[in-house]
């Protein structure tokens, strides 16, 4: 009996860790306050300008290679090269780390979705530039503690405090926050 509750309970954590999307992960990085309010379906950046460019970027990087978004449960990703290469496209490097951790996450969720280890690359088109990433021992349990957190923020029955960041102007929930 007791294996059979360990065997589920680590089923749960597996399932649990791969409820997030991408975007949530991205949020993370960027603004904690913006987390939750996607997490709380107010989904305000289809409309975005910048998130607008940054499709039109994909697209027109890329028409030539006939590369797709693959959706894998909740997660999409902008195209795969290689049986072992996802890629993500991204117009600057001005969020790294959202980029990397979002792109991390990709590569944890395939990995305890299939089983199947991949690399990931980040692609740069407009400044022709890429980033190779691996998955590593110590990057998986980074994941697993920003997932922790994520679950931490969004099950709060309010959104974290406003910080004003740079880009706050350009957001598509600034009228949350500073109106």
């Amino acid at each position: 009996m007791e294996n059979k509750e360990t065997i589920n309970s680590i089923l749960n954590i597996v399932k649990y860790d791969l409820y997030f999307t991408g975007t949530q992960i991205n949020y993370y990085f960027v603004c904690k306050r913006k987390l939750w309010f996607f997490s709380h379906n107010m989904e305000l950046e289809s409309e975005s300008d910048v998130v607008l460019l940054g499709k039109l970027l994909h697209e027109q990087s890329y028409k030539s290679k006939r590369m797709k978004e693959v959706t894998i449960e909740r997660i999409k990703i902008d195209f795969i090269d290689r049986a072992e290469e996802i890629h993500e496209v991204k117009r600057s490097r001005k969020m790294e780390d959202a980029h990397l951790y979002q792109l991390l996450y990709y590569l944890y969720f395939i990995k305890h979705y299939t089983g199947k280890v991949m690399r990931g690359v980040i692609d740069y088109p407009l400044l022709r530039k890429r980033a190779n990433i691996e998955l590593d021992e110590g990057k998986e349990k980074e994941i697993q503690n920003i997932l922790q957190d994520i679950s931490r923020i969004v099950n709060t029955d309010k959104p974290p405090e406003e910080e004003w960041k740079k880009y706050c102007k350009a957001c598509a929930y600034r009228e949350l926050c500073w109106c």
